[in-house]
């Protein structure tokens, strides 16, 4: 059983980092293109009464969302509460007819809407620690052959740090993800990417890290020693011609909920 996620922590980090997270996020914000062009060739009306989309941080995947689908009743929920804020700057550009804040942690979230035609999540699963919980719950919110759509991270997912500094999240295999909703779904499509962005310099990759809250997993601070011991494995375990390099592994998935 993997060690539970400190949500805590998690949150606290991404909260110092919602502004600059849209401007550094560049994999995450092309994941919420493609999720949303899923959703539209799975729906190709892209229509939605009632919509719920978990882990709405800076609002990337909400803007990608309206601007392409018609949405009556707009759910989102974050573990920041600080998201609301971002997503009012979103809403101004793509009104809904009505929209709701749910704050927290959606493992933890008592009175999630019903009967929803939609709901979607973009690079937020992989900090959840009960996968088969989430989707049960999702399952029994959703109406008959309504829509589950999520992009999330593999196990290839930085691994240039975890190499390095031995920790890192439990991310599933896409075979596990179909396995897990299976019980609950039916897959309608599923898929994985694998993604090399590249920096100047080791420093460089980790401001870059910092500034997406995606450190949120460390709990320790760094020694100068440990810091320069990382800086200087880094650049001889993963140099490339512009500097390093930094593997991403994004895996998307769309289901739909069974009619019986």
């Amino acid at each position: 059983m993997p060690p539970l996620i400190n949500k805590q922590l998690v949150r606290e980090r991404f909260s110092r980092t919602l502004r600059s997270y849209g401007g550094q996020a560049v994999v995450q914000k092309a994941m919420a293109e493609e999720l949303t062009e899923i959703i539209c060739r799975e729906d190709p009306g892209c229509s939605f009464e009632r919509v719920l989309e978990v882990g709405s941080g800076s609002g990337a995947f909400t803007a990608e969302l309206l601007s392409r689908c018609s949405v009556k009743s707009y759910y989102a929920n974050d573990l920041v509460e600080e998201s609301h804020y971002a997503l009012e700057g979103v809403l101004v550009r793509h009104p809904v007819e009505e929209f709701h804040f749910l704050a927290g942690d959606i493992e933890r979230q008592e009175l999630l809407p019903s009967a929803l035609d939609l709901v979607a999540s973009n690079a937020t699963l992989q900090w959840l620690d009960d996968l088969d919980g989430f989707f049960r719950n999702i399952s029994a919110h959703l109406k008959p052959g309504g829509m589950l759509a999520f992009s999330t991270f593999g196990t290839s997912n930085m691994r240039e740090i975890s190499c390095i500094e031995g920790v890192g999240l439990s991310y599933h295999t896409l075979g596990e993800l179909e396995l897990l909703a299976g019980r609950y779904f039916d897959l309608t499509v599923s898929r994985e990417e694998h993604t090399r962005m590249e920096f100047s310099s080791p420093e460089a990759m980790l401001h870059h890290i910092r500034q997406t809250g995606v450190n949120g997993l460390l709990r320790r601070s760094w020694t100068k020693s440990r810091y320069i011991h990382f800086i200087e494995e880094y650049r001889r375990l993963f140099s490339c011609e512009n500097g390093v390099y930094l593997t991403y592994h994004p895996v998307y998935c769309c289901l739909k909920k069974r009619e019986s």
